[in-house]
């Protein structure tokens, strides 16, 4: 069945292409419109968009991560008559992570589940014998799902959670492998104010340099301001190789400045793994992120929203003990016992987001 392509508005622009919201219509009054993110280059870019391409291929289905459609690149002309390349994307309409913190205040909760999310694509893409190299809130991408929750007095409320996934794999690198990025007068595999002081002086990409960028990000979650209070390249770069990280705030909680320590740890071995990560005492504590494993060994996240009541809003009941009567020794006077008896912990629906 023939689709039609409206071109709806543009979503982005890199080094390598632009990524543009496209409708597809199929030509059928019962089915509804859908919605890609088409990404395209240029003939020139045509490696670099194909690269992410097969990297994409080799981790679809896998969990946090952007989905890609289709065996292979697209080919078609552009306006002015020139040959480009397309690949489609599933659409995050809630945009990027650097747009999303900018239109809010995250709570501290959100800020656990998004770090805890972003691990998870990590662990696919180290698992898969990959490193990101470009981690960062441009390239995470949201993902709004609604649900539909009955409220008292027979009304409806919608329910919203939010799910992260990494983007962008045109700078990924096999692990241990140098970058074609690296440059003697740019030593950077990825953007600047989110790169490791060990990736600058060797340019090798190593799964380490993922770590210390997400470090960055979960700072920037926080703060709401950059890694670095610097933008040019060159401060940055003497930062890095004088050992100095990102200053952490003394505001933030203390196992968020436990974990964040271990990301800007210097010794790239201190930091750990993805999958040790997730087992830091930062991310263990309120999780939500349920693991369902399918077929092939493929894991799909099953977004839980908790709702449950204010416990600490219900009195705790007091109950008074008196003391066990006498059998056939004296007992002295014993003052009454005092038991707290804190309340029930209230009954709590799940809103599942598939």
């Amino acid at each position: 069945m023939m689709a039609s392509m409206e071109f709806v508005k543009p979503l982005g622009k890199g080094s390598y292409g632009s990524v543009n919201l496209i409708k597809f219509t199929k030509h059928d009054d019962c089915s509804k419109p859908f919605y890609y993110a088409v990404k395209s280059s240029n003939a020139q870019d045509y490696d670099s968009l194909n690269n992410e391409f097969q990297i994409l291929s080799k981790l679809r289905d896998c969990q946090g991560i952007m989905q890609t459609f289709g065996t292979s690149l697209w080919r078609g002309v552009d306006d002015h008559g020139n040959r480009v390349y397309s690949m489609s994307m599933e659409y995050a309409a809630g945009g990027s992570l650097s747009s999303f913190i900018k239109k809010r205040l995250l709570t501290d909760r959100m800020i656990r589940d998004f770090t805890r999310m972003i691990l998870q694509g990590l662990v696919s893409i180290h698992g898969n014998g990959y490193v990101h190299c470009d981690l960062k809130p441009d390239n995470l991408l949201v993902f709004p799902r609604y649900e539909e929750a009955a409220v008292g007095g027979g009304g409806v409320m919608k329910e919203v959670s939010y799910e992260l996934k990494l983007s962008d794999f045109g700078m990924s690198t096999e692990a241990g492998e140098e970058s074609v990025f690296w440059e003697f007068d740019s030593p950077y595999l990825g953007t600047p104010l989110y790169m490791s002081p060990e990736s600058v002086n060797y340019g090798v990409a190593e799964k380490s340099l993922d770590l210390w960028s997400l470090g960055c990000v979960v700072l920037e979650m926080y703060t709401g301001e950059s890694p670095w209070a610097l933008q040019d390249s060159h401060e940055i770069l003497r930062h890095l190789l004088d050992g100095k990280s990102p200053e952490i705030p003394d505001s933030l909680p203390w196992d968020a400045r436990q974990f964040l320590q271990t990301c800007f740890a210097r010794n790239p071995v201190v930091r750990g793994s993805a999958t040790g990560l997730l087992k830091h005492p930062f991310l263990l504590s309120d999780q939500k992120k349920v693991m369902v494993t399918g077929a092939g060994g493929r894991r799909k996240p099953v977004v839980a929203v908790l709702k449950s009541k204010d416990v600490m809003k219900k009195p705790l009941r007091v109950k008074i003990i008196p003391p066990k009567p006498p059998q056939f020794k004296k007992v002295v006077d014993r003052p009454l016992r005092l038991k707290i008896i804190p309340p029930k912990p209230p009954g709590c629906n799940l809103v599942f987001v598939q």
